[in-house]
């Protein structure tokens, strides 16, 4: 009778998670998504036989079960994915807005149906026994992974506590696999010159920014249209455009690990364990030559373990929301105005004679995509051309990709097109502190997103942790030398976020540590990027020249698209290239290891 009950609260949750979504059909399909739900209900079945003498506990199993699987379902609308064990790790204080944004009534309506489906079940099923209905679940769940290699599912199999128990378990064991991991599989040397790059920055200031959750596609440097970051386009004139700039990992703090100690992250890892990793961090290697250090960041330090890794990384000063203060504060942090403005008086106090590197972590981006009230005016330039236009305002297959959930997600982009352009007002203060201050040609600039956000280009794709596609990973990189370029120049280079420390470091003038794992983008080597994520499904994937291959470990899975002729990333021609998936594929496979 339980066993009956958690099927039917299982499949009411799954109704609820599929509502929306685009299926794969065909005699399979039932089973490729239903097994993991008719496994769960066969083991509660053969766990309540066992504990037949001890009806309490059983009931007290069978509330929680249903109460998990309840809270689970707004997650699942939301993310296209059940919370796995990375994502309760990382559920933590500053995203208590993010968590409250989403408590609407559809949702919430959702969890009261499950909640009353798990209440009413054992009623209705009571004294109504069915001996074969636990030999059939065994049935069908032994079937699945049969259905599931005839149906990608992307997850969507996994219920509340299949998803948790399969993404505790450890992930891909190491191995010393010697291989140059970036070697391309094409042609090996740049097209471009970037020689005059290399020393152009010595004996400069240095600031590094990282957009929170920004991906190229939404910038106009890189073709969007009305352009919500004009003071990055303004800054981009006096440098570099990075076309393909690739972040290692779809999330902040890992990815931050990659800039400043040019080194990846490991899968299943939490940042926590990177406090004690051997790192020859840039603000280390910059200190070494003189620089004074910090790093301000408008967020919280003990966000998914960022202390850990910024912490004895050479900042001379760290300052997090809780030490800038602010105007305003949110459960993320406080506003871009106030970390600025600590940026300037730090500017100050460093002396005459004396070179400064500071690193500047804004918010602004990141969800819910609130913006001070003060801020809310800049709504009227960009929301509104884009709510005139629709997803129209996109260009190319970028357009195409999203028009088919404007209905559904359009208030919430043209939401984060307004917090970029807060964020983009924030860097144009910094830069005018820094010109009025007469230092502006005096300084160099890398600014890069620190990975992207997807509202919907792909199925079930929405935020930036859980896939690898380009609106997730593709990100903006600019290195801006004033006064040394007399017109922009665009770079089609390959390069990864493991590249920018070198990078910066050449500029510089200075050599960088042997330690690194990346390289310096100024260099004449063609390089492939290499990236993962890990926060649901495992998945690994590289950029070579115009192909982008994307493998899931789990399912085995290939994708592999031609981005010249495809960039929003809608065909999949894996079938076409056998070589070449397989290449890349123990490319990854060894990489991970």
């Amino acid at each position: 009778m339980k066993a009956a009950s958690v099927l039917v609260v299982l499949l009411l949750a799954r109704a609820g998670a599929l509502y929306g979504h685009r299926l794969d059909w065909s005699w399979w399909t039932p089973i490729a998504y239903l097994w993991h739900d008719a496994a769960v209900a066969a083991v509660f079945g053969l766990c309540d036989r066992m504990l037949v003498r001890r009806p309490r506990a059983m009931w007290a199993i069978y509330a929680v079960a249903v109460a998990y699987v309840a809270i689970n379902v707004p997650v699942t609308r939301v993310l296209s994915t059940p919370m796995t064990w990375p994502m309760w790790q990382a559920a933590r204080g500053p995203l208590v807005d993010s968590i409250r944004h989403y408590a609407t009534l559809s949702n919430i309506a959702w969890m009261m149906a499950v909640v009353a489906a798990g209440a009413a079940a054992p009623i209705v099923f009571r004294g109504r026994p069915a001996p074969a209905l636990i030999a059939s679940l065994l049935l069908i769940a032994a079937a699945g992974p049969i259905a599931s290699a005839h149906v990608a599912t992307r997850g969507l199999e996994r219920n509340a506590w299949t998803a948790l128990a399969l993404t505790a378990a450890p992930r891909v064991a190491p191995a010393p696999v010697d291989r140059n991991w970036r070697a391309p599989r094409g042609q090996r040397r740049a097209s471009d010159d970037l020689a005059w790059l290399r020393g152009a920055a010595a004996g400069r200031h240095l600031v590094l920014v990282s957009l929170e959750s920004t991906a190229a596609q939404y910038l106009g440097i890189y073709g969007m249209n009305p352009d919500v970051t004009p003071n990055v386009s303004a800054l981009a004139r006096d440098g570099v455009v990075f076309e393909n700039a690739y972040a290692v990992y779809p999330e902040s703090i890992k990815g931050l690990l990659s800039v400043l100690c040019s080194t990846y992250p490991a899968l299943g890892t939490q940042a926590e364990i990177y406090a004690g990793a051997p790192c020859e961090s840039l603000a280390s290697a910059l200190r070494e030559h003189g620089y004074r250090t910090a790093l301000f960041h408008s967020g919280r330090f003990g966000y998914l373990g960022m202390d850990a890794v910024v912490g004895n990384r050479g900042f001379q000063l760290l300052a997090d929301a809780g030490d800038i203060g602010g105007r305003r504060e949110s459960s993320f942090g406080v506003d871009e105005e106030s970390t600025v403005a600590r940026i300037l008086e730090w500017i100050d106090r460093v002396p005459p004679d004396a070179r400064f590197f500071v690193t500047y972590l804004p918010i602004a981006g990141h969800h819910p995509y609130e913006v001070p009230r003060s801020a809310e005016g800049l709504r009227s330039a960009e929301s509104l051309a884009l709510q005139k236009s629709g997803s129209a305002s996109l260009s190319g297959a970028r357009s195409a990709s999203l028009s088919g959930e404007r209905s559904r997600f359009t208030t919430e982009f043209d939401r984060y097109l307004n917090a970029l352009r807060y964020g983009d007002s924030a860097l144009g203060a910094l830069m005018a502190g820094i010109r009025d201050r007469g230092l502006y040609d005096r300084t160099a600039w890398i600014v890069f997103g620190d990975h992207g956000e997807a509202f919907g280009q792909h199925e079930g794709n929405y935020g930036h942790t859980f896939q690898v596609y380009e609106e997730n990973v593709h990100v903006p990189l600019i290195v801006a030398v004033p006064g040394r370029v007399a017109r922009r120049q665009r770079s089609d280079r390959v390069v990864s976020s493991i590249d920018i420390a070198p990078t910066l470091l050449d500029i510089a003038g200075i050599a960088a540590p042997n330690s690194y794992q990346g390289t310096s983008a100024i260099d004449d080597n063609r390089r492939m990027a290499t990236f993962f994520a890990d926060y649901s499904l495992r998945l690994l994937g590289l950029r070579d020249g115009a192909m982008k291959y994307i493998r899931e470990l789990d399912s085995g899975r290939s994708q592999l698209f031609d981005l010249r002729a495809d960039p929003g990333e809608t065909r999949n021609v894996a079938d076409r290239y056998p070589d070449d998936v397989r290449w890349y594929a123990q490319k990854l496979n060894d990489w991970m290891k």
